[in-house]
């Protein structure tokens, strides 16, 4: 049997019942949108983070605690780890230990939520300088001050708070000079940061801010950071002050074997392939998720056409009877399955496509994020091989079937 006839007979076939067809599809439909719009958005979000990235700029390098992960199981160690502390702080401060260095800053994560007069809001809380995050992420202030160095010294008890945190505690009332509560500890409001949006790994309008040292003696009880961020005076110095860093931080906790480090180092180019990681991890874990609907969908095939096979017993007994060998109808039904599942795969991609593009304009119109769509073409290219693979693999047992009927028998079934 020819091909092109095989394709012909194969649509015809598919065409002669569409609602049997349409459902059919829908697996497949469903599955092939999942995971263009999974790789649309893990793409969308890995470009997201690494733009706000590189706008930290090049000569960033963060220092964190215990040793560098090497697997998820790492992570939560590093977490906890408290080897960084003020007095190596004040040493990477001194220039004749690492001259190159322009600005650094610890920060503390702090979790809870915080409170005004019964009205309660959870936000991302931090213990940082606020100048260094002003000048690091271009952050606006709408209305008071930024704490000071004397600030962060006194161990005071201010803070500045985003823009959303101001309009949950507050409403349309002045947020400076009142007394928010965190942890039962009374904090006056002495800044509100101007609307941005996402920044990095945090986002301004979402944050309460605070100097460190009381973030650290007052609602913490610790004595370690869980970050340091430093700059070093250009891109091309990075190198010379890492190396200067690790000299620095080993002198101050007696280490002489490199491989015994209790903290490591994280520049601009070590978070883009981090993240990149991660962000790649996880599309795979969901795509391995989603691909369990196609599997579904593969099955769902497999049934239609045993029940196509037998409604149209009589049509592959006339065919036999006129000439068709087994290997001719058993191409027509695979034909079928893929033409199908096919047909899945291109609605699939266009629908994940439609319903990407919509996700990327509400995030960038309405939720403000700095989102550019992205369509994945090796996704739908990789999409439309997987549809037509299923229609094949699933569609080799009901062709089998139809092969191995008797011409004689097919014509007398009623």
């Amino acid at each position: 049997m020819k091909l092109k006839y095989g394709f012909k007979t194969a649509i015809a076939g598919v065409t002669a019942h569409k609602s049997r067809s349409a459902l059919t599809l829908l697996g497949i439909v469903i599955g092939i949108s999942s995971i263009m719009l999974i790789i649309s958005i893990g793409k969308g979000t890995e470009d997201l983070i690494l733009k706000e990235i590189s706008s930290m700029g090049a000569e960033t390098i963060v220092i964190r605690p215990g040793k560098q992960p090497k697997d998820l199981s790492d992570v939560a160690d590093t977490i906890f780890a408290d080897s960084i502390k003020i007095k190596d702080v004040e040493a990477l401060k001194k220039k004749n230990n690492v001259p190159y260095l322009v600005d650094i800053a610890p920060a503390v994560a702090v979790p809870g939520s915080v409170s005004y007069r019964g009205e309660s809001y959870r936000p991302q809380m931090f213990g940082w300088s606020a100048e260094f995050m002003q000048k690091m992420f271009d952050i606006k202030l709408k209305k008071g001050i930024l704490f000071s160095e004397r600030d962060i010294k006194n161990k005071a008890a201010v803070v500045v708070v985003g823009s959303k945190v101001k309009r949950e505690l507050f409403g349309e009332s002045d947020a400076l000079g009142k007394n928010i509560k965190i942890k039962g500890k009374k904090f006056r409001v002495v800044g509100v940061l101007a609307s941005r949006g996402q920044v990095a790994f945090f986002n301004p309008d979402e944050l309460v801010l605070m100097p460190y040292s009381t973030a650290q003696t007052y609602l913490l009880g610790i004595d370690y950071f869980n970050e340091v961020m430093t700059k070093a005076q250009s891109p091309e110095l990075v190198a010379r002050t890492i190396k200067d860093i690790k000299a620095t931080l080993r002198e101050m906790h007696n280490i002489t074997d490199p491989d015994k480090d209790d903290f490591f180092i994280v520049t601009q180019e070590g978070l883009v392939s981090q993240i990149s990681t991660i962000i790649n991890i996880l599309t795979l874990f969901l795509s391995s998720v989603v691909a369990i609907a196609l599997v579904v969908g593969g099955i769902g095939v497999m049934n239609i056409m045993l029940v196509s096979v037998t409604e149209r017993t009589k049509e592959i007994g006339l065919r036999k009877a006129l000439g068709a060998t087994k290997k001719d109808i058993m191409t027509q039904f695979l034909i079928e399955a893929v033409v199908l599942t096919g047909m899945g795969g291109v609605i699939g991609i266009f629908l994940g496509a439609l319903l990407s593009f919509f996700t990327a304009l509400i995030l960038k119109n309405f939720i403000m994020l700095d989102w550019t769509f992205e369509f994945p073409l090796s996704a739908a290219i990789l999409g439309f091989g997987v549809s037509a693979f299923v229609g094949l693999v699933f569609g080799l047992y009901p062709a089998g079937q139809a092969s191995k009927k008797s011409p004689m028998e097919a014509l007398r079934y009623e």
